[in-house]
Parts: structure tokens; sequence; C-alpha cells
């Protein structure tokens, strides 16, 4: 007959490893089982949404579900599926889509702890879609789809602070503003190519296989824009311009904030 003592079968380890067990499973039942509408309502007191956008409608569940917002009056459907959080890196997977009537971009966000977001993403715009939005910022409007074949975006420290990507436009009619008249041209397959500068993000514009910008613009940290235009843009659209100027010469600069007291 053995005289070993007997060991408790709860000893105070294994009850902390079952508490945090418990804890877990409860977390995920959480995400897979309550509803996504539910918890908007108990959060959205405390979100501070930009102006222009507004939350619609709010289904699904936490894990898989999807939104109904306006944006500068424009309907959009936002659909996410959340993956299995990485417990060594501290993050968490997010597959999404957003989707107006017409055009769709859809990716990946990855949000880290404690502050940090990169998201990878690809899409088609339908340009014609937002042709309103376009006449009253007084910008060119195109013909045809914008192909957004990459963009890569890193939130971190408050900022953006990695910024790559490219689209593409196969060519077509463009028209623009020109006082009391319209300007109208064709032009030939255009691509649009972002990156990441020290002070902020820099947007270039050139013809596929061109030989240069067409034009580009800088968006600083601080809220200012600078946009510049080359005359490669003007002979690409067909206007006369000083025989004198070389296809590099900026023909067009302005400066301006894009948010209220930037400077």
């Amino acid at each position: 007959m053995s005289n070993a003592e007997s060991k408790s079968f709860l000893r105070p380890g294994k009850l902390v490893l079952l508490s945090l067990l418990a804890l877990v499973v409860y977390a995920v039942a959480l995400l897979v089982w309550v509803p996504a509408g539910w918890v908007w309502q108990q959060v959205s007191g405390q979100v501070s949404l930009p102006q222009q956008v507004e939350v619609r409608q709010v289904s699904g569940r936490v894990w898989d579900g999807a939104a109904g917002l306006m944006v500068a009056g424009y309907p959009l459907r936002v659909d996410w599926q959340l993956g299995w959080p990485s417990l060594t890196e501290l993050s968490l997977p997010v597959d999404l889509s957003i989707a107006s009537s017409q055009s769709e971009i859809e990716g990946d966000i990855t949000v880290a702890w404690p502050q940090r977001a990169e998201i990878n993403a690809n899409g088609q715009v339908v340009v014609s879609e937002f042709k309103d939005l376009i006449r009253r910022a007084g910008g060119a409007m195109i013909e045809g789809n914008v192909s957004i074949d990459r963009l890569n975006l890193v939130w971190e420290d408050n900022r953006v602070t990695l910024a790559e990507g490219l689209g593409r436009w196969a060519g077509g009619q463009v028209s623009w503003p020109m006082g009391n008249r319209t300007g109208q041209a064709r032009f030939p397959p255009m691509q649009a190519e972002l990156d990441t500068t020290q002070g902020g993000v820099a947007l270039t514009v050139a013809e596929q296989g061109g030989d240069g910008p067409a034009a580009d613009a800088q968006i600083l940290w601080n809220g200012m824009m600078e946009l510049r235009v080359y005359k490669r843009m003007v002979d690409l659209a067909g206007q006369p311009w000083s025989d004198s100027a070389s296809p590099g010469d900026v023909v067009f600069r302005v400066r301006q904030p894009l948010l209220p007291g930037a400077r």
C-alpha cells in the first residue's frame, strides 16, 4: 500500500489556466455571436465621425458584419470579416470591402497594438458615378474606369507613415472647366503613383510609358497641398503654349490648405 500523499486535482496553477481559457472562450463567443448593430448602439455616442460621414445601418455580427454609410451624399456598403488574432504580434487581421452602386475596393487591414494599422487594397472606381462631386470641386472629368492595382497605407504615431500605390486609366475623353466654357481633349492611357515623402505623401500622374510626370501633388502632414502641372500635360491635352518651354517645365503651381488652419 503506497504512502504517497494524494494531490488535489484543482491546484492553483490549474485554476488560473482554466480561468484564462474560460475568458478566451467567452471573448470568442462574444465576437462570433453578439450582433454588430447592438455593439454600435452602445459605442456610437463615444465615436466622433467626420461631418460628411453618417452610419445608416449596421447588421450581422461583430465577427462578420456589414454597415451602410452615407459619405458626402453617396451611399456606401462596408463588409468586414475578422480573422484570428495573433497573440505574438498583438494584431488582428480584418478582410474588408467598400462598395458603392458601381465601384468597389477590397483588401485587408491589420490592426496592431498599441496604435498601428496597415491597409492593402485594390479595386475599380467608375468615375462617372462621382461626376457631381467632381464638378462641384472644379476638377476634370474623365470617362471610363480607374483601376487601383495596388494601395498600401500604414497608420502609426497618429499619422500616415507609409503610402504606396498604383492606379491606371485606359485613356479617353477628358473635360475640364475653363471659365464660362468647357475644355475637352482625348488623352492616352495614364497612370498615377502614390509614394511617401519626408514631409507627407506625393501623387504623380504620367502617361503610361511616358518620359516624365504630367502633374504631381504633394500633401504635407500639416494639411497643406502643393499641386504642379507640367507642359507635358498641356501637350497631352493638345493646348497651345510657348514653343520655348520644354515638356518638363512647370506651367501651373498652386499651394493651398486642405484642412482649416493648415499653413
